[in-house]
């Protein structure tokens, strides 16, 4: 029997959401799982790089065996009703650009826990999907949206359950995502950030969200930028993404624009605008980077509302 699943990427954060925001867009990595009828094969753990998703460094980097976290998520699923994984071969078909921020590693750990689900008999309910992925991942912004589509505001709570709830992104206000050259790994990306943070830093994000949230539902765009702003994480990691100084301070007198944020834990980052002028909006950027001799791929998306989906190969 063989499983595949197809599973989105995703931006999180989003400004002052910080392990809290994330959104589906419309990249994708598919995970195949298959039973193999040969004893004593073990696990087979095979990346296929689907354009411009990874370079040869990356690949090289992937582990292939036991330690990749495609494998932790299915033994984590198989243990949870007392068995352990063998025999399988695992197959990932990579679109979704590796440590830039674009929830890579989120959709490959859904897209295993589904497909190992089904290969099972659906043991586990979503519910119990959901809170295994992010056992794995750590925090939830990524892991919901993979799983459920759109744009997505979720908590782990401390019995590890997560509770989630979808908004509506107004449908006349774009997202263009900027990928340079350069990779970020969340790991460098979380040890620049303080432990603890200035009371008034905390309430400020705070606000902030709470504007968003209303920005969005009421499709408010002069709140929308005064909600994009942080204190919690963006101050701290943007010294690690060479350029974006020169580009948020390229759109702030940019009415079309909204805001500028960094992606996760980048090294992408998003505009988020009305949908004038969008050429111009990335040709801004690309020439800021080309400035600074880091190429990119820079696109225009809409949301994806559909999270992950299992699929005929």
């Amino acid at each position: 029997m063989k499983v595949s699943v197809k599973v989105p990427a995703t931006t999180a954060n989003i400004g002052p959401g910080f392990d809290t925001l994330g959104m589906a867009l419309p990249l994708y990595n598919t995970v195949t799982i298959e039973e193999t009828v040969l004893p004593g094969t073990g696990i087979d753990i095979n990346v296929i790089a689907d354009g411009i998703a990874m370079d040869e460094f990356a690949l090289e980097h992937i582990p292939l065996d036991e330690n990749s976290i495609v494998y932790k998520a299915v033994e984590l699923l198989y243990n949870s009703i007392g068995q352990s994984p063998s025999e399988l071969k695992i197959t990932i078909k990579s679109g979704i650009p590796v440590a830039r921020g674009l929830g890579s590693s989120a959709s490959v750990i859904v897209g295993a826990l589904i497909a190992a689900n089904e290969l099972l008999g659906k043991p586990a309910d979503d519910l119990a999907l959901l809170s295994i992925a992010c056992e794995l991942e750590g925090h939830p912004d990524n892991i919901t949206p993979a799983f459920v589509g759109g744009l997505v505001m979720s908590s782990q709570e401390e019995d590890g359950s997560v509770v989630y709830r979808k908004l509506e992104w107004p449908s006349d206000w774009a997202i263009t995502v900027c990928v340079p050259d350069f990779e970020l790994s969340t790991d460098i990306a979380r040890s620049v950030l303080p432990k603890d943070v200035p009371l008034k830093d905390a309430v400020f994000n705070a606000q902030r969200l709470a504007m968003f949230v209303e920005a969005v539902h009421t499709k408010d765009a002069e709140l929308m930028r005064l909600a994009l702003k942080d204190r919690l994480h963006q101050p701290y990691r943007m010294k690690l993404i060479q350029g974006l100084d020169e580009i948020m301070d390229a759109f702030k007198h940019n009415d079309d624009v909204y805001g500028c944020v960094i992606s996760g834990a980048g090294s992408s980052i998003l505009v988020i605008s009305n949908k004038n002028n969008l050429e111009n909006i990335q040709n801004e950027v690309r020439d800021i980077w080309t400035s600074l001799n880091i190429k990119c791929d820079i696109k225009t998306l809409s949301v994806e509302q559909n999270g992950a989906q299992i699929v005929e190969e």
